[in-house]
């Protein structure tokens, strides 16, 4: 009897380790489920993550070395050199219009009647008049925009204010039709970006009315850039070709060119297909225009928030031309033509520019929940051995 009482106690103990081991197998599996789910996710969220090799970079045609442009936003090429604006800028010394020579030297500025809201681009008609967009709104705050128009020669530019029809919009992006009508697009932030035009001829000294005239979606992209995801899905500026048969739309990963067959520039944003350069990692890409020639795009990036003595530098690239542009390697992004992609969710504005690191942070909390997860799995797997 003393025997059989070992062997059924023996059993019962082979029986407990059987369990225990299957716990811990469990509770193994299911701490696995959970990493091969977080890891991936984390590296969703952080910048520039899980990213494959960066495509070519810029070629550098010139450092902006002057203190008071450490925040451009805005850029037109010109026969004499470039034409600049800050964000907006709390020091005065910043808001102004800057003329740079070829080397991107301070040639001289342009003061404005009256302080700016936030000045975000530029771009110029076919006489040479400059027009500054006034138009960004970070707080979707603001009951009108504005335009401030410098002709050739003048002194000062003039105001124009606009309102939209629906609600504010957070804009960074400025464009001229054939008939040099503005067209105002917002940044967006799901990938889908709004068209607004005047309804009227602009006059100083009045409102002028917009109107909603169509939308771009853009196309899906993984050019490795400081935003991540986010950054893939914003307009930060926007440029016409010299002459006026190309369009382009930047990012802050990319340029996104369109033909423009006819002078029709909302049919070629609303109905085109890009061809797409990849504009990897620069710092906070806002600005873009065509070289005069019309065969590079032209880019330069805020320095506000890089190492010290950083310097703005105008960035080189070449422009697509065609319908079939040859493709260029790029690791993760190709450039060339793309499918419309209608199928991309309506946009909901996003700000990304002010904290760089908060998607990093975000995949790191989640990960860490998510490790403490299967902690608590675990343990209470292992607490009924």
């Amino acid at each position: 009897m003393a025997g059989h009482g070992r062997g059924e106690e023996g059993g019962a103990m082979r029986v407990r380790v059987r369990l225990t081991r299957g716990r811990y197998a469990r509770a193994g599996t299911a701490l696995g489920t959970l990493l091969v789910g977080v890891v991936p996710l984390a590296l969703v969220l952080a910048p520039g993550a899980a990213l494959a090799g960066a495509p070519g970079a810029g070629t550098p045609v010139c450092q902006v070395r002057d203190d008071r442009l450490r925040e451009i936003s805005g850029m037109v090429a010109t026969d004499d050199g470039y034409v600049v604006v800050n964000d907006g800028a709390d020091d005065e010394s910043r808001r102004r219009i800057f003329f740079l020579d070829r080397r991107c030297a301070v040639a001289r500025t342009v003061t404005y009647p009256s302080q700016p809201r936030d000045t975000e681009d530029l771009a110029v008609g076919p006489d040479g008049t400059i027009w500054v967009a006034d138009v960004g709104d970070n707080d979707r705050t603001r009951e009108t925009i504005a335009l401030w128009r410098l002709a050739p020669g003048a002194d000062q530019p003039v105001l124009h204010r606009m309102t939209y029809p629906d609600r504010p919009h957070d804009a960074e992006a400025l464009l001229l039709d054939a008939d040099g009508r503005p067209l105002i697009v917002t940044k967006g932030g799901s990938g889908t970006v709004f068209l607004y035009a005047p309804t009227t001829a602009l006059r100083p000294a009045a409102t002028t009315p917009l109107a909603s005239v169509g939308q771009v979606v853009l196309p899906a992209s993984t050019t490795s850039n400081p935003f991540s995801f986010l950054g893939r899905g914003v307009v930060t500026g926007a440029a016409s070709a010299p002459d006026g048969r190309r369009v382009v739309l930047r990012s802050y990963a990319d340029a996104f060119e369109y033909d423009v067959p006819g002078g029709d520039l909302v049919a070629a944003l609303t109905s085109g297909v890009p061809r797409v350069t990849p504009l990897p990692d620069e710092p906070q890409g806002e600005s873009i225009t065509y070289s005069r020639d019309g065969r590079s795009l032209l880019t330069v990036s805020e320095s506000a928030g890089q190492p010290q003595g950083t310097h703005p530098a105008i960035l080189r690239y070449p422009a697509t031309t065609g319908t079939a542009a040859t493709p260029r390697s790029t690791g993760s992004t190709t450039a060339g033509p793309l499918a419309p992609t209608a199928a991309r969710p309506a946009a909901v504005d996003v700000g990304v520019e002010g904290d760089r690191t908060w998607p990093l942070v975000a995949g790191a909390g989640t990960l860490l929940a998510l490790v403490g997860l299967a902690g608590v799995l675990w343990w209470r797997h292992t607490a009924r051995q």
